[in-house]
């Protein structure tokens, strides 16, 4: 066998799983599928290479409730005694879509809360490790996070197997970020240049991209807590290059899997009056960091800057909002009496404004914090000791956001 897609679908207390199977030099032989659930009986057989199993009295896959299937694939030859080949495949039965500004699991709306997140650790370094993934996930379940975006690239299949087990939403990113000179020049003090040319971004690097895409999905459809595909972070989208370059990558995401949502993560800056790309994806994801790179210290400010921008968005576009980068630099142990930049309380008291807005407009259906935990970064001038907008330190200690975040989220509807 060369590849199994599963596409799921719920109907009352009907669950189906639509099957596809690839095979290679297999001609004369057949292809047997079965479905079973988690206690090993058998509740749905098939054959051929592609068809629909039907599930009675289905239990679904649903946020906080990983539950999983088991799908068996066979392939049997003329008077053999045992398959060829064989192949089993968790399977989440489970529905996702966007209607008008809702975004749907199961039919019902879901709000997104949790985190960018990145694979990185005290010690450990840059890369996955077991304990810590553990570690991370009760650390999630503790604050009542139910999602993360992997940001920004595909995290290792260890990362979305567990999420698949315990029910946790994940927006799927592939690794295309930095397609923004004016990023560059802006933050990293590089010399300005366009961002798409033939000397730049071009033809070249859109098929490298197209082919990113192409990986993501063919790793990653099969994955029940996989429910919005994300194909950049921050880039350009304010010139009628972007759309150009844009456009057939879209086209191409939702020609592979034409299941689930598209997205990417639009930059600050990028406002609903410039942005020339996002009428092309099914969800609107900001990246926005209003009382710390705009409107620094001066949180009245920001809230008012905050909610015009994201009342804008919901009347431009009527979709789905989830903000997928919100937060402040917190040095841990930083404390004052009036709560200053880099400041636990300044942090704390961000994360409340930012949550009054967004409960203020009815399309914002998700938050995810800017970041889980403080992240080494490249040594220079920009980062000291690495990025401090993590809830938790580098070594997982809480800082008072935190407890914030854990009030709101464990009472959240």
């Amino acid at each position: 066998m060369r590849d199994v897609t599963v596409v799921t679908g719920l109907a009352g207390s009907t669950g189906t799983v639509r099957y596809d199977v690839e095979t290679e030099d297999a001609d004369g032989m057949e292809v047997r599928v079965a479905l079973w659930d988690s206690g090993g009986s058998e509740v749905a057989r098939g054959t051929g290479p592609s068809g629909e199993l039907t599930v009675e009295n289905v239990r679904p896959w649903r946020p906080g409730e990983g539950y999983l299937y088991e799908l068996t694939v066979e392939l049997w030859g003329d008077g053999g005694n045992k398959p060829a080949d064989a192949y089993s495949l968790a399977v989440g039965i489970r529905t996702v879509e966007v209607d008008g500004a809702r975004f749907l699991i199961n039919g019902e709306p879901f709000h997104f809360k949790g985190f960018g997140k990145h694979e990185d650790a005290a010690v450990r370094g840059k890369g996955y490790d077991d304990v810590f993934m553990v570690h991370d996930f009760a650390l999630m379940e503790w604050l009542g996070a139910n999602s993360f975006r992997t940001s920004h690239y595909p995290y290792a299949e260890e990362v979305l197997e567990y999420a698949d087990r315990h029910g946790i939403v994940v927006i799927d990113e592939v690794a295309a970020v930095g397609i923004n000179s004016g990023l560059a020049a802006g933050v990293f003090g590089a010399e300005p240049f366009k961002t798409f040319s033939d000397e730049t971004i071009n033809a070249d690097t859109q098929e490298a991209h197209r082919q990113a895409i192409r990986e993501l999905v063919a790793r990653d459809k099969n994955h029940p807590s996989v429910v919005l595909w994300s194909i950049a972070n921050e880039p350009e989208s304010v010139t009628p290059e972007s759309r150009a370059y844009f456009e057939p990558l879209v086209a191409e995401t939702r020609r592979l899997d034409p299941s689930r949502p598209v997205g990417f993560a639009n930059v600050s800056g990028a406002s609903p009056d410039l942005d020339v790309i996002t009428d092309l994806f099914d969800v609107v994801m900001l990246n926005r960091y209003y009382g710390w790179y705009v409107a620094n210290g001066d949180l009245p400010a920001a809230e008012r800057a905050l909610e015009a921008e994201l009342g804008a968005w919901a009347e431009r576009y009527k979709k789905p909002i989830v903000i997928t980068e919100y937060g402040a630099d917190t040095l841990e142990g930083l404390h004052d009496i009036f709560p200053g930049p880099w400041t636990e309380g300044y942090q704390a008291a961000l994360l409340e404004m930012s949550h009054r807005v967004f409960d203020r407009i009815g399309a914002v259906v998700g938050e995810q914090v800017w970041n889980f935990a403080d992240f080494g970064t490249v040594p220079g001038v920009l980062r000291v000791g690495g990025n401090k907008k993590g809830i938790f330190t580098r070594e997982r200690r809480p800082k008072a956001a935190a407890h914030i975040l854990r009030r709101r989220w464990q009472d959240f509807g």
